[in-house]
């Protein structure tokens, strides 16, 4: 009776996690596709830079050296909103991305040249000050900037876009394992498995 009511939780605890995990990655695709208006955007970045400013709860030495830092973080946020309104504001056929491919690979490298720069800009502003951190403030940053924000590195998106696209690609294989796509087409190579 014990090992049953033993498989039993367990059971649950893995199904549970599963609908857990599958509401969160329903709830990220639907905000990572909403559009935020410019109002939107600025008013989340004062927040998230409020929000690590409360958290690292900052003795008065400290807090001398929060505003380069906080003056560094919204050059960064303004940079990357800005391109976002553009993107936003962009129509159909009014694409700001040149046609001609080496003219994308040129502005693109000069946007990782600007976000280059003002992520170094952070770094430069947020060095002294994290080097007066103690552990907690320093466990604390982590947990406020994880994955996201200059803090965090701007892999922050990029990181979850990644692992979205893993996680299509494990559905993938999986419905191919059991007999094809989700469309119930063959799959690529025309056959089933």
């Amino acid at each position: 009776m014990r090992k049953f009511a033993i498989a039993a939780i367990a059971a649950l605890s893995i199904a549970g996690s599963g609908a857990v995990y599958a509401q969160y990655h329903r709830f990220a695709d639907h905000m990572r596709h909403m559009r935020m208006n410019p109002e939107d955007r600025a008013a989340f970045v004062d927040a998230r830079i409020a929000a690590v400013h409360a958290g690292l709860k900052l003795n008065a030495d400290q807090e001398k050296l929060w505003p380069p830092v906080e003056a560094a973080v919204r050059d960064f946020a303004k940079l990357r909103i800005d391109r976002a309104n553009a993107r936003m504001n962009a129509g159909p056929g009014d694409s700001d991305k040149p046609e001609d491919p080496v003219a994308r690979l040129r502005q693109r490298a000069d946007d990782m040249g600007a976000t280059s720069t003002a992520l170094n800009k952070i770094a430069d502003a947020a060095d002294p000050l994290y080097k007066t951190l103690d552990d907690g403030q320093k466990r604390r940053l982590a947990v406020l900037t994880r994955h996201q924000g200059p803090f965090g590195g701007e892999g922050g998106w990029h990181h979850r876009f990644m692992e979205h696209r893993m996680d299509r690609m494990m559905e993938r294989g999986m419905d191919r394992f059991h007999g094809g796509d989700r469309d119930g087409g063959p799959d690529r190579d025309g056959g089933r498995l």
